[in-house]
């Protein structure tokens, strides 16, 4: 979906005896360009998913109109980043193609008609209206959001993403159709959409978003004569590692808290790892322990770039569970975790489950470069304490 996310990793701090550890959602955004969700009553959930205020462009700042009470990325003007921009979209395939093949024309008309209705189900907080426009883990974690922000009282932002680019792959036939939608507003947001047929119609099926200032390089994703881009099995070869190896390193990479030197360093890689290396130690101090689980959750998705590789989609579901090794001090959490939790403090055990989607650039099979994690959508689905 078309989101601005927040990371969502945890810091303990060692508290006196008898008073919480405060459990921090995010790094400094100074480090990873996420927004901070402030320790005391937040405005909007910690990884609300916002999309940009109304028409005809988003704003980079603020609220329009008075209800969107949503955090904003900073407003400093960012450098235009060396995003590919594409080439055209694909035309209409020759008359009388023997196979069923979606045109730009419909990708366009139907990734629009998902914004559209995304933000009218946003501004309403509508739950069932969701089901007609996202499906699987995106449809659980959208309404996971819009549970956190029922419960804390608070209005998500509404709007459309503008200009979007869309790539569409060639019809494979047994498999479903789908394509991406990429919208880029500098200063903003890079958003990744996933859209895919199902059998009640086009559904919003992943997302990803970079909040940066200035995005890392975007590739450029491969089409052939007719503008049409190439899908790529789970397994394809001709790669550094094939799409679900590569997806399933990153997630052990994260869930292990250990850095894996096939991936760049950045926000949802190394940094990341770092920072639950930290907190573990952290946690340990105070006499509790970290456990994290990091799985995949449906198809793993990928399409061929031009430079040999390919870019891949997927989505995981993670667990942090913290609990007290000795009776002593009690484990608070922020952010949306917290709202889940009403804001209590926990004596004996604590968890937050989320949903979280990404996308990667795998390099060709003889690079020297690192696989990239281009972005990142994460919503928290359930917390509990005792």
């Amino acid at each position: 979906m078309a989101i601005i996310a927040v990371a969502v990793f945890w810091l303990a701090t060692r508290a006196p005896s008898g008073s919480s550890l405060a459990a921090n959602p995010t790094p400094d955004p100074s480090d990873t360009g996420w927004e901070k969700a402030p320790s005391s009553p937040s405005p909007t959930p910690a990884s609300s998913r916002s999309t940009p205020k109304s028409t005809p462009k988003p704003t980079r700042t603020g609220s329009g109109g008075g209800t969107d009470k949503s955090p904003r990325p900073e407003s400093t003007p960012a450098k235009k980043p060396r995003e590919t921009r594409t080439t055209p979209p694909p035309a209409d395939p020759p008359a009388g193609s023997s196979s069923p093949q979606l045109t730009a024309k419909e990708a366009y008309g139907i990734h629009g008609r998902y914004q559209r209705g995304l933000s009218v189900a946003q501004a309403r907080k509508d739950q069932a209206a969701m089901a007609k426009l996202e499906h699987g883990l995106a449809l659980e974690m959208t309404r996971a959001g819009f549970k956190t922000a029922e419960m804390q009282g608070t209005s998500l932002a509404t709007g459309i993403w503008p200009n979007p680019q869309v790539w569409i792959p060639r019809h494979v036939d047994g498999t479903a159709d789908w394509f991406v939608a990429v919208s880029h507003e500098p200063g903003v947001a890079r958003i990744v959409d996933v859209m895919s047929s199902a059998p009640g119609g086009w559904r919003l099926v992943a997302s990803a978003a970079d909040t940066r200032a200035t995005p890392a390089r975007f590739p450029k994703i491969a089409t052939d004569g007719e503008g049409y881009a190439t899908s790529l099995p789970e397994n394809a070869t001709g790669l550094s590692a094939t799409p679900r190896q590569i997806a399933r390193a990153h997630m052990a990479s994260l869930q292990n808290a250990e850095i894996d030197a096939r991936f760049d360093d950045g926000p949802w890689t190394s940094e990341a790892t770092l920072f639950w290396q930290q907190e573990r130690v952290r946690l340990e101090q105070a006499d509790w322990k970290l456990t994290l689980s990091y799985r995949l959750e449906g198809p793993v998705r990928a399409l061929r770039t031009s430079d040999g590789g390919a870019l891949v989609w997927y989505g995981a579901r993670s667990t942090e569970l913290r609990e007290a090794v000795r009776e002593g001090a009690k484990v608070k959490l922020k952010g949306s975790a917290a709202v889940r939790t009403r804001d209590k403090a926990f004596a004996r055990s604590v968890s937050a489950t989320y949903g979280r989607m990404y996308v990667t650039h795998v390099p060709p099979a003889g690079s020297n470069e690192p696989a990239r994690v281009l972005g990142e959508w994460s919503d928290v689905l359930e917390s509990h304490g005792d």
